[in-house]
């Protein structure tokens, strides 16, 4: 997975723009752990049915819950995969490892044949689960490392972060927010590698919303935000002062100047101001940087 130094532009007029967030950690994280609950559901089927069925004594019906955890030899499935660890009848249940013939594994504790609990997965790539699980899917707080280096660690819900949650790579940059169904949603920080910094609202993993641009030489924009660019109405300043506060449209300042006016030696032309003070119709006197900043 890679994750280059994501930037915004250094100037507002800019056509360009990349995409800021790429939604790359779900998407590896859910793809590798799928394809070994696949595989290992083929392989418990064949215990399954056996499990399920409840024992009878003396007229009395035994709930497989109520049966006490032993410790069996290891299991080999017909797959190949094996299973070392505690059973309650014929369910894996208590703690137990699984391996994988490629050699992915699964540490931890297990309930009706599947992971619950604290347990560890690691792919065979060398990625790493560690956390807390619930009816085989990441459930509640958990660590997802990836052997290239970066890092998720927060909250989850059937597989997906979701939930409050801090996304690290290599580079140095950073998320730091809220995740639903894996995307960037709610509440978030995003800290890039060369310092520009974002805080403020997101929407399916883009910048949409109020928030806060900060670039790495002063730069500040304030304001409305729609799929990840500024848009809707804001506050731009310099470092050395300056400040545009109006309208902007897809990341460009967008003004109307009104009807024909007249102040003594003064005069505008109606118009429409875009992309850093180019107006389509006149102006005179050279007013338009002191007007416009």
């Amino acid at each position: 997975m890679n994750q280059e130094c994501i930037s915004i532009p250094t100037s507002c007029s800019k056509t360009q723009k990349t995409q800021l967030i790429k939604n790359k950690m779900a998407i590896v994280i859910q793809k590798y752990w799928r394809g070994y609950i696949t595989r290992r559901k083929v392989d418990d089927q064949k215990i399954l049915n056996v499990s399920e069925i409840d024992i009878v004594e003396s007229g009395i019906t035994i709930n497989k819950d109520d049966k006490p955890r032993v410790e069996k030899p290891t299991y080999i499935f017909p797959g190949g995969a094996t299973y070392t660890g505690e059973w309650r009848g014929n369910s894996k249940d208590g703690y137990g490892i699984q391996i994988w013939p490629d050699g992915a594994k699964y540490e931890g504790e297990w309930k009706h044949n599947k992971a619950h609990g604290r347990g560890k997965f690691t792919h065979n790539n060398g990625d790493v689960y560690e956390g807390e699980w619930e009816n085989d899917m990441s459930n509640g707080y958990g660590i997802y490392q990836h052997v290239d280096g970066p890092k998720y660690e927060g909250q989850w819900f059937n597989d997906k972060q979701h939930g409050y949650g801090i996304e690290l790579w290599p580079d140095g940059s950073l998320y730091q927010g809220y995740f639903q169904n894996s995307y960037k949603h709610g509440k978030g920080k995003y800290l890039w590698c060369n310092g520009q910094l974002y805080e403020g609202d997101w929407v399916q993993n883009k910048i949409s919303g109020r928030g806060i641009l900060i670039w790495n030489d002063g730069r500040k924009y304030e304001g409305d935000f729609y799929s990840g660019n500024m848009h809707g109405r804001g506050k731009y300043t310099w470092p050395d002062g300056r400040k545009y506060e109006g309208q902007y449209f897809n990341d460009k300042k967008h003004v109307h100047l009104f009807q024909l006016l007249k102040i003594r030696d003064l005069v505008f032309m109606t118009g429409e101001m875009e992309e850093d003070m180019k107006v389509n119709g006149k102006m005179v006197n050279n007013m338009a940087e002191d007007f416009f900043l």
